[in-house]
């Protein structure tokens, strides 16, 4: 394991480093987290020291000791349905209201953005919700694949994850009530369950960093931003908004996580109860 007593003024560096590929800042006093989650892949690059980690992962000319570093300093606490009270307004008011429009022909597709996505709960939540209001007759007259959903994140290791819907007993115990799993998902090898194929296919996943210009995406009727602005800085945080306003439609809404409000950002969202949770319009 590096020692990171040895250079305590390189610890700087690292930060600023890490900010710099995902966003996430650390100050100095959060020594004991690098430590954690990098003290075991410096030691594995053979550098003697930060300055000479950094180095080597610049001049990694494939990226891979970058993506390990995001990988490992990345949030993936994630699990089905976080939250449950702005779950059962979509499913109850949103899902519905879009499909409706679907039905109506005031629109050919809804298109559902999950933005920094983990290991794919949050989208194949949506994607679950939809297959059963289908199964239910909630959505009739309405074809799925007139739902769009994307979903992107900046960890290669949680993406490939995500694509394949294949979760442990432990994730699949995380949020996810019974019915779901017994009617949704297959049992698999080594005590796994499967997203069954029909509800994998209404994802589709991205490798994006919350950093990026997103409009390469297009626009979207519904995004979800959820538990990961409370790792940004203000200003970067007024920015990621800004961006996001800026690909949601006219009346799109924004779903942010349970203690996550935009009183910050009025001038780009207006609130909006509905169902027992807020959610943030896009203003006109």
């Amino acid at each position: 394991m590096f020692d990171f007593s040895k250079n305590p003024s390189h610890l700087a560096l690292l930060s600023r480093y890490v900010a710099e590929s995902c966003c996430i800042h650390l100050g100095e006093e959060k020594r004991y987290l690098f430590e954690a989650r990098l003290g075991t892949i410096i030691s594995e690059s053979g550098a003697s020291d930060i300055p000479e980690f950094i180095a080597l992962a610049n001049a990694d000319s494939e990226g891979r000791l970058r993506d390990k570093i995001i990988d490992s300093m990345t949030t993936h606490e994630t699990y089905w349905f976080r939250d449950a009270r702005p779950w059962e307004s979509l499913e109850k008011f949103i899902l519905p209201e879009l499909g409706s429009l679907l039905r109506k022909g005031q629109k050919s597709h809804i298109r559902i953005l999950s933005a920094a996505c983990s290991s794919g709960q949050e989208p194949y939540s949506i994607a679950l919700l939809l297959n059963n209001l289908k199964a239910n007759g909630q959505l009739e007259g309405v074809n799925l694949s007139s739902f769009e959903i994307t979903a992107f994140d900046i960890s290669p290791g949680t993406l490939l994850m995500a694509s394949m819907g294949r979760y442990s007993q432990l994730e699949i115990s995380r949020g996810l009530p019974e019915y779901w799993k017994n009617n949704y998902f297959e049992p698999t090898l080594s005590n796994t369950w499967t997203l069954k194929s029909n509800v994998r296919s209404m994802v589709t996943f991205k490798r994006k960093n919350l950093q990026d210009n997103l409009n390469s995406l297009g626009s979207f009727d519904l995004i979800l931003c959820r538990n990961v602005a409370i790792y940004f800085e203000e200003h970067f945080k007024r920015d990621l908004f800004t961006r996001l306003a800026q690909i949601l439609l006219k009346d799109g809404r924004l779903m942010l996580g349970g203690t996550e409000t935009l009183l910050s950002h009025q001038d780009l969202f207006q609130p909006e109860q509905i169902g027992g949770s807020f959610f943030y319009r896009k203003k006109i």
